[in-house]
């Protein structure tokens, strides 16, 4: 015998193939559990309700279940190994509009509004328990500890701009010879003084032995400005906080590459940890990535560029946070735009493998993109040629003949040309005052020349 099994958010119920209540197991009084059993079935996974049903079904000698959700009918016939079938989505319908009688027969409720003030319970705590299940996805904490990574990194430039001016003020010439921001503040903080800045001290600190004995020759004829103890602590003490800095960012870097090697191993193993999270939390999530298709990846953070190209007909950008790729920003300038298209492409398959399977393909993406990418270097090994300005056409010429003075005629007849040299008043040469003269302006403000008689406008 056939029977249809039902969820409603009041618990779950059977019915014979007369659309009759054969069997029900009720929900507890309490929002929050039937929610949580809700919300369990609807991800294809089988509640204790339902498997209890099941069993009293089977001692009543029914052998076929029939569910609404096709996974939640996969999933009950591994589990049980009873025979399972989807209802047509009429059939669905039909027992759900019977919701309010099932739930009166079966005296979970008094009347349709002691159900309602349910339904309205359990819709919330379902709400509630969907957007926990959001929260806590590990694609959006992917998301906030990249961007907390590139917040870091401005305060780390913000605060080494200020300790290097205010070093500088005591030993100017470091500023040019350590690049290295963390080396800098790393001498700062264990040297302190010129006169500590000897060879072996600098050495020390991993630096290579030209540069360091360039060093201690510099501090010694140093023309910085002397300073005191009290202010040397305070530098001393900035520079001890941006190497704090320095470690939270080795920390934070490492947690991302533990995190995305969990979340998405294939989309680490084609772009990079730092450059997929980047993705990922632009995208939104590891599943808008997937969705979206390799010609939006390839220009994914690039919006503005597109934008402006499609209103204003420039051309359009060739590749946009996908840049930062180390295959793609050594390439040379011609080839940028072929090896973007191969690394989207490849991107996006990885991005859908890791959402949608557990399949780890990074390696053979990886491979592939290396032999793309020498097929490309070896195809267009010079740059193209330079493109052939557009053939001018005959109209063409007419109208800029126009524009720049050519045979152009006036508005009431005659050459304008002939006008300009004698002296008419349709040139743009000079302009005939009424009276006679030329009329033409001069270098001062409000000076004007008549024929060789300077005249100067009066301040009324």
């Amino acid at each position: 015998m056939k029977s249809f099994i039902i969820q409603y958010p009041f618990g779950v119920a059977a019915f014979d193939e007369k659309n009759s209540v054969v069997e029900k197991v009720l929900f507890p009084k309490k929002p929050q559990a039937a929610a949580r059993s809700l919300l369990k079935t609807e991800s294809g996974k089988p509640s204790d309700e339902v498997l209890s049903l099941i069993n009293l079904l089977k001692n009543s000698g029914y052998d076929v279940f029939i569910f609404e959700n096709a996974q939640l009918a996969d999933a009950i016939q591994k589990k049980t190994n009873n025979k399972v079938e989807v209802a047509k989505p009429a059939e669905s319908e039909a027992l759900r509009a019977k919701m309010s009688e099932t739930a009166l027969q079966t005296g979970f409720s008094k009347d349709e509004q002691d159900l309602s003030i349910w339904n309205r319970n359990v819709s919330i705590e379902l709400a509630k328990l969907r957007i926990k299940g959001a929260s806590e996805k590990r694609d959006l904490i992917v998301g906030q500890a990249i961007q907390t990574l590139d917040d870091l990194d401005r305060t780390v430039n913000l605060f080494m701009g200020r300790l290097r001016e205010w070093y500088g003020v005591y030993f100017p010439e470091m500023d040019r010879l350590i690049e290295k921001h963390e080396t800098y503040s790393r001498l700062v903080m264990k040297l302190g003084l010129k006169e500590n800045y000897t060879f072996e001290a600098v050495q020390a600190e991993g630096i290579p032995n030209e540069r360091s004995e360039l060093l201690a020759k510099t501090a010694q004829s140093s023309m910085g400005a002397d300073i005191s103890e009290t202010d040397l602590t305070q530098i001393q003490t900035l520079s001890r906080d941006v190497l704090t800095l320095y470690e939270l960012r080795k920390s934070m870097e490492n947690y991302v590459d533990k995190t995305m090697e969990e979340l998405a191993p294939n989309v680490r193993a084609v772009a990079g940890a730092l450059l997929g999270a980047r993705m990922i939390a632009i995208a939104g999530s590891l599943q808008n990535l997937a969705m979206r298709p390799a010609s939006t990846i390839q220009v994914l953070g690039a919006e503005k560029a597109l934008f402006r190209s499609l209103k204003t007909g420039a051309r359009p950008p060739k590749h946009g946070l996908i840049f930062q790729h180390t295959l793609l920003h050594d390439a040379k300038r011609w080839q940028r735009g072929k090896i973007a298209r191969v690394i989207a492409g490849k991107l996006s398959i990885a991005a859908r493998a890791d959402a949608f399977s557990d399949n780890f393909i990074g390696e053979m993406l990886k491979e592939e993109i290396n032999k793309r990418i020498e097929e490309i270097k070896e195809k267009y090994k010079d740059p193209p040629p330079p493109k052939e300005p557009k053939p001018q056409t005959e109209g063409h010429e007419r109208d800029r003949g126009q524009r720049f003075g050519g045979d152009r005629r006036d508005r009431f007849g005659g050459d304008r040309r002939d006008q300009r040299r004698s002296g008419g008043n349709g040139g743009r040469g000079f302009n005939r005052d009424r009276h006679g003269g030329d009329r033409r302006r001069g270098s001062g403000g409000g000076k004007w020349r008549d024929g060789n008689r300077r005249k100067e406008s009066r301040a009324y």
